[in-house]
């Protein structure tokens, strides 16, 4: 009886609420249902956090880029790596320059983002992954100046701040423009596909293994390692040939993003790399190396024509767990050429 009565007393107060919303219905909105009210000032001001390029709606802050890298270390290195080089599938943050004219571009904030504040914005808004918008806004800027640092735009003595926020152009901004093309729609969509004049045999430029997107198995490594071991490392010549060093100075373009050499060569996001040929692995002064570089210099690894040879060709591969972002030369007679270049440019 007492659960019957519990029952009619809710049904009662029910039907109380229903009469005094039909006594007194919300405003009715023209279009609308009669729902809701209008959004308070500070509901609005929670959700309207958008930067844009000008630096308009950026919040009162600054951030150096020392402390960006603390900051990056605890937060970010798990999925982006120390260096924005990423970790597994997560996406790569720094480097890239040069890569958007090839057939394997990577995209990072150095060599493609066109604005500053899409990173302070997606750094503000979504990150850390799983726990979104738990930074500072100090924080924020205080990464988004180590970013900046990572790929090479300003020094480690930079401090960004709303103040000069505007000032700083990424490398790629010059390529964006406007799209003012009447119809933007490319025309193979709409139209019938062909189905004449057909290849008469496939060719397969690429496997999914080189492009780095297959996920590795133990098998994969037996094999990798076994292929490292069979293959005849190409051999600098005793004396750097100088045709051979002007070809590694090209190639070595590739390397420059993240590594100096010669005269005045420092550290940055890689090592500076004077004297490495024939040094011990992980030697470089003042350099913080990956716990994986570091264990083979400790077992007496030394760069010499072989595994500098290994290394350049796949670099993740022939050391394990490193934080190389580059996926390795693909050229015997390129990566002959970058150590005769080391040889000669980087002789102390």
């Amino acid at each position: 009886m007492k659960k019957i009565a519990i029952a009619a007393g809710a049904l009662l107060a029910t039907t109380a609420v229903y009469a005094i919303a039909q006594e007194t219905p919300a405003p009715s909105r023209e279009g609308g249902y009669g729902l809701g009210r209008e959004a308070l000032p500070e509901e609005i001001a929670a959700w309207d956090i958008d930067i844009r390029p000008d630096g308009q709606g950026l919040p009162v802050g600054s951030g150096d880029v020392w402390t960006g890298e603390e900051l990056y270390v605890i937060h970010c290195s798990a999925c982006h790596g120390d260096f924005g080089e990423a970790v597994g599938r997560w996406p790569v943050l720094s480097g890239g320059f040069g890569t958007l004219d090839g057939e394997d571009p990577v995209k990072t904030v150095g060599s493609y983002w066109p604005y500053l504040s899409t990173v302070w914005d997606y750094v503000h808004r979504a990150m850390p992954y799983g726990s979104a918008q738990s930074l500072s806004d100090n924080d924020v800027y205080a990464i988004t100046a180590y970013l900046l640092y990572l790929n090479n735009v300003v020094d480690d003595d930079f401090e960004l701040s709303n103040e000069n926020f505007a000032e700083v152009e990424l490398p790629n901004e010059g390529s964006f423009f406007m799209d003012n093309r009447d119809t933007v729609e490319i025309p193979e969509f709409s139209e019938e596909p062909c189905m004449t004049d057909c290849a008469e045999t496939i060719e397969i430029t690429m496997r999914a293994a080189v492009l780095d997107v297959t996920p590795e198995t133990a098998e994969d490594d037996t094999v990798e390692e076994a292929a490292v071991t069979e293959e005849a490392a190409p051999e600098a010549p005793a004396g750097p040939d100088p045709e051979l060093v002007a070809a590694g100075e090209t190639v070595f373009r590739a390397c420059a993003a993240c590594h100096e050499i010669g005269e005045g060569a420092r550290n940055r996001v890689g090592p500076q790399l004077n004297g490495i040929y024939g040094n011990d692995v992980a030697a470089v002064e003042g350099f913080r190396y990956s716990p994986a570089l570091r264990e083979a210099g400790e077992s007496g690894m030394v760069w010499d024509d072989g595994s500098l040879a290994a290394y350049l060709a796949d670099p993740r591969g022939f050391i394990r767990g490193n934080r190389m972002a580059f996926q390795g030369l693909r050229s015997d007679e390129d990566i002959a050429a970058v150590i005769a270049y080391m040889q000669s440019a980087g002789a102390e």
